[in-house]
């Protein structure tokens, strides 16, 4: 059996170290995910042999990507202690508004611009009304999705906006790959890695830990949690904002009924990741985790022909039984 020895003079067993750290890593949910994915590939490589194409793949990726993307920001919100359930009617409400601006000459660069500042803004009123006025999410994030979904229809009279002449330089965020990648998943890889790496290694992004964790304590202890929430809100709907321009850009219109349901996916993702509804725990990896599993179910059930209507039971089902295993989880920290 082979030892280490330390400086100190002592002898550790070397294999004892890696068991330690095997059943460490058995423990991350993270690593459950990854080997439920891998299952789901090798049944579905069975099961029909159009998944593993390059195609079935490659829109896999870009379906999940541009979702991820308000993904991250709906881990950071639920880490923090709070949740939104408008991210679907802002994410539409952003590409209604560039679109919009678009087709009444502004270029199409500000005219996102200009629609990340205005879902930027929505977030801040909605983190204004939590904090300051002290409602709470839920019910604050419930009246902005009907209020956004309501705009949407009101701006476009109900019906897409096509916009057929956007520059090709503007639909290449969107459309266009370097090299086989496509822009969408790079533009998605970095929002990932530097939102991972803000919240894991930045002082600024633990303080969202310690607010969901436990919001009075982190008070007394000297953590201005009301500005914390106020900015993980706001960051929330900026990330949408960005996700719905990456729509716009994809497509080449505008959909004011687009998003309908893509809280409930979002919210999944982050949960089925680790993001707990009660706060003070998640992490970036495990909610992107969750995104590539639900677009991996959602590709198998259309695959094998499954009904849309049994797609929601399925996905509603998913959700429960995460909301399920975290509440379960959450019993046993406390």
């Amino acid at each position: 059996m082979s030892t280490v020895t330390t400086p100190s003079g002592k002898h550790h067993d070397a294999s004892g170290g890696v068991v330690d750290m095997l059943r460490r890593l058995l423990r991350m949910r993270e690593t459950g995910l990854v080997l439920i994915i891998l299952a789901l590939f090798i049944a579905m490589s069975f099961a029909s042999p159009y998944f593993l194409t390059w195609n079935n793949m490659r829109a896999m990726a870009m379906a999940f990507a541009v979702e991820g993307v308000v993904v991250v920001g709906m881990t950071i919100l639920l880490i923090s202690g709070g949740i939104d359930l408008s991210v679907g009617s802002v994410t539409a409400l952003a590409m209604v508004i560039a679109g919009l601006l678009f087709l009444n000459g502004v270029d199409p660069w500000v005219a996102s611009a200009m629609a990340i500042a205005a879902c930027t803004a929505i977030g801040a009123a909605m983190g204004f009304f939590v904090t300051r006025v002290g409602l709470h999410h839920f019910i604050v994030s419930l009246a902005v999705m009907v209020i956004a979904r309501g705009l949407c229809l009101l701006g476009t009279g109900g019906r897409p906006i096509g916009l057929y002449t956007l520059p090709p330089e503007f639909k290449f965020i969107g459309q266009g790959s370097i090299g086989v990648i496509p822009v969408v998943i790079i533009i998605f890889v970095v929002v990932v890695v530097v939102f991972d790496f803000l919240l894991r290694r930045t002082t600024m992004f633990r303080k969202v830990f310690y607010t969901g964790s436990n919001e009075k304590a982190a008070a007394y202890s000297g953590i201005r949690t009301k500005k914390v929430v106020f900015l993980t809100t706001t960051l929330c709907s900026a990330l949408c904002g960005v996700a719905g321009i990456i729509y716009m850009a994809r497509f080449g219109s505008a959909q004011p009924t687009f998003g309908l349901g893509m809280e409930l996916n979002v919210i999944a993702a982050a949960v089925i990741g680790g993001a707990s509804l009660s706060g003070g725990s998640g992490t970036i990896f495990g909610a992107i985790l969750g995104t590539i599993l639900l677009s991996v179910v959602s590709s198998s059930l259309a695959l094998l022909d499954v009904s849309v209507y049994w797609q929601d039971i399925i996905r509603g089902s998913i959700l429960l039984t995460a909301v399920t295993i975290d509440h379960y989880l959450n019993k046993r920290r406390d």
